[in-house]
């Protein structure tokens, strides 16, 4: 099983999550083969462009499941020291909560209803009462500090607000069932008596719980706050700066040393300072600010071919330790540098799916420190997003259309007409460690058009789906040749 996950993230946006034990090293590599008829290349997207404004991350620390979030009551012998220490400790106790509370309401509505609700509705009560037991314990902790109180009032608000939401989303994605009423009914019941205790408390004004924007940027808010004191600090150097420096400084010598040459024998052939020489020494100086940039620019490629463009080290927000040291490339390659893993995933494709295509690989090396980590943890959860939002203005945005002639209406003239849009495909392979002995390969299949993603596939479930539409097809040709010879 691979070690790693690839979702969509936001409307234009795909997340990469893996994590990484205490003193590991890792290296992910991604290949993005994109279809040349989009334009893309270094030309009109350079590779810093792109990592400027279409990558980011966000790293911290990390546990399984919801139980592990008790550790409140570690937490709570650790509240009664400096206020920064205890925002830090509820701040790490609430980010871990949510990110628990996603991943189990995911792994919920991922349960196969297709026989019944049972299972679904068996697991949302088990993972409700869990939240409950959990908010229990972290409420039987409230501090006396007026310092304090304002601390723990915006979590709790939050973690309050965010478990009626988690509820009520799981509860939507899933059809109604007369047999499991009484069951959604006492989930909605929870979810009123959270929506109660916030108004009890005096969490919210009347004013914000009123309109529903306001609500929900004011919980916005109190999750960046959360996450701030969490998420790990990062210092990002571009590398290479010395070399560029040192690069410029040659190819302007270089360059010069030519100019020089070609003066010395201009005055040569002409003792006297004339025209003619005059338009000669123009023309040198012309050529010269001509190809200075390309000369410089090619001497850059070919030195830095192969090395990391960017470092980034990683501190814990509250004690500053370091954490991790990563190193990160960001390429336009082509397909005789693909791996051959890489290669076969891509060979794999349909035939009207093999067009040309641009490679633009990423790659971060981690390496985990040993020292640093917090009481508690050994594992750090990175997300990776990349935006597809700058490679969708070279999509172009127009619609066809399709006509198609009805017959099963009693008009037979009638003819239909269906707007289309235009999509594109993009192929992402991940590889996971590539080069040890365990290296993980897969590919995911990513459909857009010029508004958003409309779907994320990974190439093996796209293979099963595959043969078993190929099964169901063959069983209704055999039905259908035996019903005529009858």
């Amino acid at each position: 099983m691979p070690n790693f996950t690839l979702k969509q993230d936001e409307k234009l946006s795909i997340k990469l999550t893996h994590h990484m034990k205490q003193g590991t090293f890792r290296r992910i590599d991604l290949y993005f083969s994109l279809p040349k008829e989009m334009g893309i290349n270094k030309d009109t997207l350079s590779e810093v462009d792109y990592f400027n404004a279409g990558i980011n991350g966000r790293r911290a620390y990390h546990t399984n499941g919801l139980h592990l979030p008790l550790l409140h009551r570690r937490f709570a012998s650790r509240m009664k020291r400096s206020t920064t220490e205890y925002k830090s400790n509820l701040n790490l106790f609430a980010y871990q909560y949510i990110s628990a509370l996603d991943t189990d309401a995911n792994e919920v509505l991922a349960i196969n209803d297709s026989e019944g609700l049972a299972d679904f509705y068996h697991a949302a009560v088990d993972l409700t009462e869990h939240c409950l037991d959990i908010l229990k314990k972290h409420r039987s902790h409230q501090p006396t500090s007026a310092k304090l109180t304002s601390i723990y009032e915006n979590v709790d608000n939050y973690l309050s607000w965010y478990t009626e939401q988690t509820i009520m989303r799981m509860l939507v994605k899933k059809p109604r069932n007369s047999e499991f009423s009484e069951t959604r009914l006492a989930l909605l019941a929870i979810c009123d008596e959270e929506n109660q205790y916030r108004k009890k408390k005096g969490y919210n004004s009347e004013a914000t719980l009123k309109d529903p924007n306001r609500i929900a940027n004011k919980m916005r808010l109190l999750r960046r706050l959360i996450e701030y004191g969490v998420i790990f600090k990062s210092k990002t150097l571009i590398l290479g700066n010395h070399t560029r420096k040192l690069v410029t400084g040659v190819a302007t010598a270089l360059l010069m040393s030519v100019v020089l040459v070609l003066i010395i024998k201009t005055q040569g052939a002409f003792s006297q300072l004339t025209t003619l020489m005059i338009f000669i020494l123009a023309i040198i100086y012309g050529v010269r600010e001509v190809f200075k940039d390309e000369f410089k620019n090619m001497l850059w490629r070919w030195i830095r071919r192969g090395k990391p463009k960017w470092s980034r080290t990683l501190f814990d927000s509250t004690n500053q330790q370091e954490i991790a040291r990563q190193k990160v490339w960001l390429d336009y390659s082509i397909s005789k540098k693909l791996p051959q893993q890489s290669r076969d995933l891509l060979a794999e494709r349909h035939s009207q799916n093999k067009q040309s295509a641009q490679l633009l690989h990423y790659r971060i090396e981690s390496r985990i420190s040993r020292q640093g980590f917090q009481a508690g943890y050994d594992t750090i959860e990175e997300n990776i997003f990349f935006s597809l939002r700058p490679l969708t203005r070279f999509v172009e945005g127009g619609t066809g259309k399709v006509f198609e002639r009805l017959e099963s209406t009693s008009n037979k003239e009638k003819i239909q007409t269906t707007s289309i849009e235009r999509r594109y495909q993009i192929n992402v392979i991940v590889a996971l460690d590539q080069g040890q002995y365990d290296a993980q390969f897969e590919r995911y299949r990513i459909t857009l058009n010029r508004s958003g993603i409309i779907e994320i596939e990974k190439a093996g479930e796209a293979k099963i789906k595959d043969r078993a539409e190929k099964k169901l097809q063959s069983k209704l040709y055999s039905l259908l040749h035996i019903k005529r010879r009858k």
